[in-house]
């Protein structure tokens, strides 16, 4: 008697193909393929910040691997938005403690099965494919600035394809004031449904019919990866190239000791840290397989030409390796691991390593780690504070030095200037600092400025400098004798010139008289 559908238990399968491609310096795309998770995680913000972030969100999500087996869908949904948004905090608050790390951030693509359901849980541009009944259908909407073009009818899917701004995301994971809370999505699982999830550098050179012609004609997964990636990087992508590839199977007793099991794989970024995530999912997990062929596009030996290598020669790809949890390595006398990036990990009184975000444990681990760091900044800033107070008081003794010893040396000067117009010495210097002057009048010499020449009372307003108040004194003794000497000339001057005047009147009187005497002669003589 046949068994029913909703009787027998659905298990997946996965795998994953991730390279650097061509073009990137490193690897910035991170993947997990487990047996009730897949992920795609593609960062961003430049050589060292896109591997970060995409290796935080591998890390804040693995936890689904083991904590849905027997889960609730709908708490495994409300589990994978937590998990996405505890990667965001944790990418956060790695890049505010590490400036490098500035704008760094990744996008999420994730797919748990549980209890016969798909929930997927989205966000950024990475997407996400299921191919059911032989027929390809996109399961996600890119979080992008193109993708709204779209939307809005401003552009067609073609033109999409190299449109300048293709790569502009408005939604993402991480150090940026957008909103970073995920699309999550319930499906009902089927026998043979199979998923794609990629990033955009597989996604944005293959048209979706030759997604669909791979998937479809590829039974075998690990083989249909390698194909769908050295397809992108034949196609010219030069960007890092990752498919995930699930698929659901049967298992007709699920009571049977033989059941479907895989090893998680982990690929591109993530893949560094096979010890952390081996923890948190508490079970053995490897790296994933290499990317065998496929780099021989005229991009690819155009980018080796450039860097000096050798066109023909295949680059050496790393070996796949395997990391067990940290119970197995302390027994193996390796060195424990336990480094999770920004998600503290904790160990649970049954022995089990968990980093679920949802775990009360691990909540109040984050919490504190939370309140320990608001010490840590209020001590930072508190102790900041003292030093700056410090600093200001320096300045401000050095300062008030500097004026102190500035006006002491001002005081063993002398000069000569207009003090309410008349001429005095002052004890100083012509200048102030911060408003306050230098000097201050000493003698009056009781000499009218107005009384000086135009030249003088220049010099006198720019004031004549001296080393000693004799200096000075002595100064305006020459002042005082030239000016004297300057009226004496003047009033001898106008003496001289009153007494020419006085002669010119006399000789001028005595011409007059002399014209009126000889008149008069003139007149007798006629009578």
């Amino acid at each position: 008697m046949p068994t029913s559908t909703a009787s027998q238990q659905l298990f997946m399968y996965s795998t994953v193909v991730s390279d650097v491609g061509t073009v990137r310096s490193n690897n910035q795309d991170s993947a997990f393929a487990g047996e009730h998770l897949i992920a795609i995680c593609d960062g961003m913000g430049g050589h060292a910040g896109g591997d970060t972030a995409s290796t935080i969100a591998i890390r804040s999500l693995a936890h689904i691997e083991q904590d849905n087996v027997d889960g609730d869908v709908q708490v495994v949904s409300h589990m994978m938005a937590t998990s996405v948004m505890a990667a965001h905090d944790a990418i956060v608050g790695k890049a505010k403690r590490e400036r490098r790390l500035a704008g760094m951030g990744t996008t999420v693509t994730s797919v748990a099965l549980v209890a016969g359901c798909w929930v997927l849980a989205h966000i950024g541009d990475s997407r996400a494919y299921l191919l059911h009944d032989g027929h390809l259908v996109r399961m996600t909407s890119d979080h992008s600035y193109v993708q709204h073009l779209i939307d809005t009818g401003r552009i067609s899917e073609a033109e999409a394809r190299n449109h300048p701004q293709r790569n502009v995301v408005m939604r993402v994971l991480g150090d940026f004031d957008i909103d970073s809370r995920p699309d999550i999505a319930i499906r009902k699982a089927h026998p043979s449904d199979r998923w794609l999830l990629c990033s955009d550098g597989l996604c944005g050179v293959l048209e979706d019919s030759t997604l669909e012609e791979v998937l479809s004609t590829c039974a075998d997964q690990e083989e249909c990866a390698q194909r769908l990636v050295s397809m992108a990087l034949r196609a010219g992508s030069t960007d890092n190239v990752t498919a995930v590839i699930a698929d659901a199977t049967l298992a007709l007793d699920a009571d049977a000791f033989d059941l479907p099991h895989q090893t998680p794989l982990i690929g591109g970024a993530a893949s560094a840290s096979l010890e952390t995530i081996a923890d948190i999912v508490n079970e053995p997990v490897a790296s994933a397989p290499p990317l065998r062929e496929g780099k021989q596009s005229p991009a690819a030996r155009a980018a080796a030409l450039r860097s000096g290598k050798d066109p023909n020669e295949e680059p050496k790809q790393p070996e796949q390796r395997v990391a067990q949890p940290s119970s197995v390595r302390e027994d193996n006398g390796d060195r424990v691991n336990t480094d999770t990036g920004e998600i503290p990990i904790v160990q649970k009184r049954n022995g089990r390593i968990s980093a679920d975000p949802n775990d009360p444990e691990v909540a109040k681990a984050i919490r504190n780690e939370h309140i320990e760091e608001r010490k840590t900044k209020r001590s930072r800033k508190f102790r900041n504070r003292i030093i700056t107070i410090l600093i200001i008081i320096l300045v401000l003794l050095g300062v008030a030095g500097v004026g102190v010893g500035t006006y002491r040396w001002s005081q063993t000067k002398y000069y000569i200037g207009d003090n309410n117009g008349k001429v005095a010495i002052f004890q100083g210097v012509p200048t102030s600092i911060f408003g306050a002057k230098l000097s201050h009048a000493v003698t009056d010499t009781n000499m009218e400025t107005s009384d000086l020449p135009p030249s003088w009372r220049e010099q006198l307003d720019q004031g004549i400098s001296f080393d000693t108040y004799g200096e000075a004194k002595s100064h305006t003794r020459l002042i005082k004798k030239q000016l004297n000497d300057a009226k004496r000339k003047q009033e001898a001057k106008q003496q001289e010139k009153a007494a020419a005047e006085q002669k010119a009147k006399d000789e001028a009187a005595k011409k007059a008289a002399d014209q009126a005497a000889q008149t008069n002669k003139s007149g007798g003589d006629k009578s």
